[in-house]
């Protein structure tokens, strides 16, 4: 019973930060899950949760979905899963987890402390970060700062990037399920937790997204920034354990 209440504790505070940021939510999620439970199935359980995540998302943000601003990343994210796929077999992981990290932390911090004006992006990056999200996805599982990083140089409102954002990892999301779900790695065991967590998860979702619509376009990317910041942590000290 224990077990449960934490996993029901753990996807409520992680749709909280999806909700409230556009992402996050396997960020923090996944590394506390496996706190109390094995790896595999926190991260079957995360993906699955994260399609409760998204679709709830989509539905709240559909007002402010722009495909031309979603294709590109999706477009680029295809090829980009199989490029990373090769790449896997050729590339030291823990390398590249570290070189993200560095950049994570680099990024984030100049512009927590500088403030630079936005570049205004044309979609042609858009399917650079797409693929490039696509491909580290691939090799460490966690492929979303490229995607990040690119919408906050676009200067696009705050709803338009969390909507760029949950449309390009909801059809990510899908496409991992289905995946997954071919594969068999979806156990009797983890369908029972993402059972019983769904309302908890949804709930999250739903606190996060609210308390976003009233904090200001300023806020909203320093909260952005400081969860790359964490997320370069992480993948630095994943790189070097």
């Amino acid at each position: 019973m224990l077990v449960y209440l934490y996993c029901c504790s753990v996807f409520l505070f992680a749709g909280g930060v999806q909700g409230l940021t556009g992402f996050g939510a396997g960020l923090v999620g996944v590394p506390l899950l496996v706190l109390m439970i094995d790896i595999k199935l926190a991260v079957a359980v995360s993906i699955l949760q994260g399609l409760i995540i998204t679709s709830s998302m989509a539905y709240d943000l559909r007002r402010y979905f722009d495909w031309g601003k979603i294709m590109p990343l999706l477009l680029g994210g295809i090829p980009g899963v199989l490029v990373g796929g090769y790449v896997f077999k050729h590339v030291n992981p823990d390398w590249l987890q570290m070189f993200l990290g560095v950049i994570l932390i680099s990024y984030s911090v100049f512009n927590l402390l500088f403030r630079p004006k936005p570049l205004y992006l044309s979609s042609l990056w858009g399917y650079i970060a797409g693929f490039l999200t696509g491909a580290i996805s691939s090799v460490i599982s966690v492929g979303g700062p490229p995607s990040i990083i690119y919408n906050t140089l676009t200067g696009w409102k705050k709803e338009e990037m969390k909507a760029t954002l949950t449309g390009f990892f909801l059809f990510l999301n899908i496409f991992v399920i289905v995946v997954y779900f071919f594969g068999g790695l979806f156990t009797l065991k983890a369908l029972h937790y993402f059972a019983l967590t769904v309302p908890f998860v949804f709930l999250g979702t739903l606190l996060g997204s609210r308390y976003s619509r009233r904090i200001n376009q300023k806020v909203y990317l320093r909260l952005v920034y400081i969860l790359l910041i964490v997320m370069g942590v992480i993948m630095l000290r994943n790189s070097l354990i």
